[in-house]
């Protein structure tokens, strides 16, 4: 289970999207909201197709924070730690066919006080 979520995570920091394809369930939704946009709803492996040909990021620290698995599902906690800003996920993860994947997940942003 910890694999997929450092499948998302190394997939992010390195842009590279064929290894967030095998984090992400082809249907796993995105949601979070902005105070420019309201609640925003996507597909996953859709809005994380504009990575593709990015520079990696070199300035932020993957961490997770927690697993709880019970059974066939789990969620996990992530902080994406960057000098001005934490990005804290919420994973929601089925076992599927016998493997992990994202089925969802919701994020939001915290700008660090200077």
């Amino acid at each position: 289970m910890e694999k997929t979520v450092w499948y998302y995570l190394d997939g992010d920091t390195q842009k590279d999207y064929e290894l967030l394809k095998k984090a992400f369930h082809k249907n796993a939704t995105m949601k979070y909201v902005s105070s420019k946009k309201g609640y925003t709803e996507s597909n996953a492996l859709e809005a994380f197709k504009s990575i593709q040909g990015k520079e990696p990021e070199t300035n932020r620290m993957n961490r997770i924070e927690y697993i709880n698995i019970a059974g066939k599902s789990a969620n996990a906690k992530i902080e994406v730690v960057y000098p001005n800003a934490v990005v804290v996920d919420y994973m929601n993860l089925l076992k599927i066919e016998g493997e992990w994947k994202i089925v969802s997940k919701i994020y939001s942003m915290k700008r660090k006080k200077k």
